[in-house]
């Protein structure tokens, strides 16, 4: 009889509690925050943050019994409130919240007997999702905002600050938008055009990497140079406000008396 209360369940049904879970604490940290820190009293014992699927949240002592029935989420979330600025206090509680959610949804797993193409099945939709920590921090809008960005500039041509990529060529890319990845010729064409060597494969000026269609460029106004974004540290969003770009190397050059 006991047994009977433990009826396998799919990858969907622990994806859907998973939401549910995920989405009571997401609104602890974010919608309801205020009354989430107030329940955080530092001067209480041990507490941790529950979320259930309901989609509901609650701060509460952890579990009497041992082992517990479902893995616990971190241990005394409350104690280091007002040892640290409110923000990385409450990242800090999405990562655990994160870690937690996980080990819950394996457990299922474990214990429902998932087999391989279960447990890869599971992770990939959960891994679909923003972790709560990208949404708490921001970074999930950031990241949507940026491919948002990088859709709009392989689709449009910029008005201005546009760069010739090639003397011979008409076609013209903007700085923000990587170089056009090199064309496969015939044996002919390749002969016609040996003196074309410029349409190479273009490498990164910061790290030497390869030119990815999905990734994110710029170009130095300066030295002419491609680079990834994230070598540089520029964003699409970012590289929408500068008018002339200048690499790190070409910006220390114009700093040297």
């Amino acid at each position: 009889m006991e047994a009977a209360a433990y009826n396998p369940r799919t990858v969907e049904e622990v994806f859907r509690d998973f939401k549910g879970r995920r989405a009571g604490m997401i609104k602890a940290l974010t919608a309801e925050v205020e009354d989430f820190y107030q329940q955080c009293d530092p001067e209480k014992e041990n507490l941790c943050l529950y979320g259930f699927p309901s989609e509901q949240w609650e701060v509460n002592l952890p579990a009497e019994e041992v082992p517990p029935e479902l893995p616990e989420p971190a241990l005394g979330i409350n104690f280091a409130r007002d040892g640290m600025q409110e923000k990385d206090w409450l990242s800090l509680v999405a990562v655990h919240s994160d870690a937690w959610l996980l080990s819950v949804a394996f457990y299922f797993g474990a214990r429902f007997g998932f087999d391989k193409a279960d447990r890869k099945r599971l992770f990939n939709m959960i891994n679909d999702l923003p972790t709560i920590f990208e949404v708490v921090s921001g970074a999930a809008k950031k990241n949507q905002k940026e491919k948002i960005a990088v859709s709009n500039h392989s689709s449009t041509k910029s008005k201005s600050n546009s760069k010739v990529r090639d003397p011979d060529s008409q076609g013209k890319y903007p700085k923000q938008q990587p170089p056009p990845p090199p064309v496969m010729k015939d044996d002919d064409e390749e002969e016609e055009e040996d003196d074309e060597d410029e349409h190479g494969e273009t490498l990164c000026g910061a790290c030497g990497e390869n030119y990815a269609s999905d990734e994110f460029w710029i170009c130095c106004d300066i030295c002419e140079k491609w680079f990834h974004g994230k070598c540089v540290k520029i964003t699409p969003a970012r590289a929408e406000h500068i008018k002339q770009y200048k690499c790190p190397s070409c910006s220390n050059k114009r700093a040297r008396p």
